[in-house]
């Protein structure tokens, strides 16, 4: 499975926000050990819970059992939002011992359910505060990411119509019929980027912008596997597909994903990004509630912020590390967009106002 599409699953979590969604949850055994379906004092399986593109290398799993002695499964839950929403529904029979995987415009609805048992993981003073949300510990930031627009660049060359750069743009004529993007409701970059909008024009303002967005023609579909794969023209995938849409909603590190094994390389990836339509994701691990393995839990954390797993994932994943000390691969840092200034809310916020917005876009955007 090509590593953009491992990554898909991350960006095609369906959020179902507010409303308990029952995922298929199927188990993989990963690493260095199959495990068992038991749990007592001595068991030496830690089971990690997850959303379907957890991805992490054969060696650095036997790594960790290496060092700890602890045999890791991964037990794998649907999307991200899928996941999350299991994971509350099964809180009195945790399946598991960590949680990965839910992220800053879910982690509110996680911490109010009482999801996550307190833990200060070690090497949580290597994350930069900016990534922390919550001050009791009961998540450890692992990844980050920015949500933002892609663009075909050989569509706009062609063209000789330079692409968007800011949301703003996205509403000018010259874009008319050009951009897709993802659910609000059913996927979260499609509530990331909704995220973003608010971020930019205010709570007064996002909606006439999304009035106008849906003027301009925008095209909204179910997630990102879609809009991605399938109706943007700039991935390999989505020509093949014979994908119309030169602008989709995806991330920031999508161009290395379209690079990486191809040869010779490109001077530049075939897609851009529109670095003034980002909004940045923070993804995180925590102890469940009623973790068998607790012990084992705590030391998969360790080893989630470590450098050795945080090294490994940006080429597995396609995030960025949360650890200040871990190196990203040359090809993540040459095709990769920097963003430097992302859009953000307030967690609380997002808490206190999620619901609402989702219906209102919702409202707005489908009818």
């Amino acid at each position: 499975m090509n590593t953009i599409l491992r990554r898909a699953v991350v960006a095609t979590a369906a959020v179902a926000l507010g409303l308990p969604v029952l995922a298929a949850c199927g188990s993989s055994d990963s690493g260095s050990g199959s495990g068992s379906g038991s749990s007592g004092s001595g068991d030496k399986t830690v089971r990690l819970v997850s959303h379907d593109s957890f991805v992490a290398s054969d060696a650095v799993l036997k790594q960790f059992t290496a060092q700890t002695g602890y045999k890791v499964q991964v037990i794998k839950g649907g999307d991200a939002g899928a996941a999350v929403n299991q994971a509350i529904l099964s809180k009195s029979h945790p399946q598991g011992d960590v949680f990965f995987g839910v992220d800053n415009t879910l982690l509110s609805r996680a911490l109010d359910k009482g999801l996550f048992t307190p833990y200060r993981a070690k090497g949580a003073d290597r994350v930069p505060a900016e990534l922390r949300s919550d001050t009791k510990d009961r998540v450890t930031p692992i990844d980050y990411g920015d949500i933002c627009v892609n663009y075909d660049r050989a569509y706009f060359a062609d063209k000789k119509l330079a692409p968007p750069q800011t949301f703003a743009d996205l509403v000018k004529p010259e874009y008319k019929n050009l951009l897709v993007t993802e659910n609000v409701a059913t996927s979260s970059p499609g509530l990331a980027f909704q995220l973003g909008t608010v971020a930019a024009f205010g709570e007064n303002g996002w909606q006439d912008y999304w009035k106008k967005l849906k003027d301009n023609g925008v095209e909204v579909v179910d997630g990102w596997e879609q809009a991605y794969n399938t109706r943007f023209s700039g991935s390999a995938a989505g020509r093949k597909a014979k994908g119309d849409r030169p602008l989709v909603v995806s991330y920031a590190s999508s161009p290395p994903a379209e690079v990486m094994g191809v040869t010779p390389e490109p001077a530049e990836a075939p897609t851009g990004v529109a670095t003034g339509t980002c909004f940045r994701q923070v993804e995180y691990a925590g102890l469940l509630s009623g973790a068998k393995n607790t012990e084992g839990g705590k030391a998969l954390i360790d080893f989630l912020v470590g450098k050795t797993f945080q090294e490994d994932m940006p080429l597995q994943m396609f995030v960025n590390p949360a650890n200040r000390d871990a190196r990203v691969p040359e090809l993540f840092t040459k095709y990769g967009a920097k963003i430097t200034q992302p859009a953000t809310l307030d967690p609380q916020r997002i808490a206190q106002h999620r619901d609402q917005w989702i219906k209102t876009w919702s409202s707005l955007v489908l009818k």
